[in-house]
């Protein structure tokens, strides 16, 4: 195992869109953190040459060393676990709490074990690690290159180029499905204001897998506040923790269809959507802003037949399922970008009380 992993181990809205480009239609206990049992060396990922817009490139199966199926020892182990085979617990925090309850439920229930939503024995046992939770990133220059900070205004947003991450923490975590105070434990000794290219850095390890299995139907629970993704068998292919509308009046109950799916949208911002806004109140027009993870919905648009009305991600993870959005559904960018290799123009979207 390299030296640092080791050392590092023991320290440690209504919404409106315009897609630029092409457009494809189409109570468990809490447990308290505990780092897992340390992985065998892991390689060094480095930055992908021939992508310098994404320069940290998503782990793949080969970039953690195969292990003989090991039982999960901990909540880090089983959210790594559970995003691996596309049931979100929102970022990784190797924390159990609500959202990973409703998501190792969902997955006990996919896999015929009592949905407890408890890191029992027989599912520490199904849930098991076949490759190390935890492998290396590299920072490149391009990945510091393409940090910028995000106007506070609607009206400055809508004039930067892109709307990219601001710091390098933010990219990491987002980019590993994880908190970014995950990331700050596992590498205690980067100094994050300032990280240098070529920093190595410790992260959970969740590769980017191909969907085989298309989605039949989703069904969003607005009072579990999760969406959930079924085959045509009736199985649970995918669960996410999603945030709805704050208003019951704006929450959509029924059948809907997707209509659209796009990447890297574009946003609308129309005044009248945030009339708590003073600075809408003053604008009196539309604005574009462009595309970036740090846009009002994030990397992905699934739009639905409801005018206005999609399934989307965010530029704020962490506060998904945990804070409500002007009508539209919202997913972490991680989630949203593995729905869209799911779903396809006329796929019903049921909305439960």
């Amino acid at each position: 195992m390299p030296s640092l992993l080791r050392h590092r181990l023991a320290c440690a809205l209504l919404c409106g869109i315009a897609v630029a480009g092409v457009l494809t239609w189409a109570a468990a206990p809490s447990v308290v953190f505990k780092m897992p049992p340390l992985p065998p060396p892991a390689p060094v990922i480095e930055a992908d040459p021939v992508a310098p817009s994404v320069p940290i490139r998503e782990a793949a199966e080969a970039d953690s060393p195969a292990l003989a199926p090991t039982p999960v020892t901990s909540w880090l182990d089983a959210q790594i676990a559970l995003a691996r085979a596309g049931f979100s617990s929102g970022p990784i925090d190797g924390v159990g709490g609500p959202q990973s309850a409703a998501a190792l439920r969902a997955y006990q229930e996919s896999h015929d074990l009592p949905p407890t939503g408890a890191l029992d024995a027989a599912t520490r046992t199904r849930l098991a690690l076949t490759s190390a939770p935890l492998t290396q990133l590299v920072l490149s220059p391009e990945d510091l290159t393409r940090l910028q900070p995000l106007a506070p205004t609607w009206l400055g947003k809508s004039q930067q180029t892109a709307l990219d991450y601001e710091t390098a923490l933010e990219l990491v975590a987002e980019r590993t499905h994880a908190s970014p105070n995950l990331i700050r434990r596992l590498n205690p000794d980067v100094h994050w204001a300032e990280p240098a290219a070529g920093t190595p850095l410790v992260v959970p390890a969740i590769p980017r897998l191909p969907r085989t299995k298309k989605a039949a139907r989703i069904i969003v629970q607005l009072a579990a506040h999760t969406l959930e993704v079924f085959d045509a068998d009736g199985g649970i292919i995918a669960h996410f923790p999603v945030s709805i509308a704050s208003r019951v009046e704006k929450r959509p109950v029924g059948e809907l269809h997707v209509t659209i799916v796009a990447r890297d949208p574009d946003y609308t911002f129309n005044p009248e959507v945030f009339p708590e806004s003073e600075e809408a109140r003053s604008l009196g027009r539309k604005l574009m802003l462009p595309p970036g993870p740090n846009n009002p919905v994030g990397l992905a648009w699934v739009g639905l037949d409801l005018p206005g009305y999609g399934i989307h991600g965010t530029p704020k993870p962490e506060q998904v399922g945990r804070t409500q959005s002007h009508g539209c559904f919202r997913l972490a960018n991680w989630d949203a970008l593995t729905l869209l290799d799911l779903v396809w123009t006329g796929l019903p979207v049921v909305v439960e009380p």
